[in-house]
């Protein structure tokens, strides 16, 4: 019965803390976004990733919140978008300004951080 209860637990952890993880990233997308004169907010995320789940809710928040703002997301098993942009770590947070990078965090899920930076870079 207590393992039966554990295993109960854990599953109500991480189901709460899921979210729809889908990768939207497009080099596309992310080189017009630049070239609008957006702030560009790339995160990088793995499946069961619970702090990529909280980053992205984050994010998802400050998107609605902030003007001029593009944000793109990807699985870190892509190889293509992980070598492009140098990321080797889930919960990687980038954000660019005018063609340059002018942020970089790993497993940065503080709300109040993770608007610092964006507000930063507008």
């Amino acid at each position: 019965m207590k393992k039966i209860l554990i295993f109960i637990f854990f599953v109500f952890t991480f189901s709460a803390n899921a979210i729809d993880k889908k990768t939207n990233f497009n080099q596309e997308l992310f080189t017009k976004a630049q070239s609008d004169g957006k702030v560009v907010v790339v995160s990088s995320w793995i499946k069961y990733c619970s702090s990529c789940a909280s980053q992205m809710k984050a994010l998802n928040k400050a998107k609605n919140e902030f003007d001029n703002i593009e944000y793109f997301t990807f699985d870190i098993t892509n190889k293509e978008i992980s070598n492009l942009l140098n990321v080797q770590y889930q919960t990687t947070l980038l954000i660019f300004k005018d063609n340059v990078e002018v942020y970089r965090s790993i497993g940065e899920i503080s709300r109040d951080a993770i608007y610092k930076a964006i507000k930063s870079s507008i």
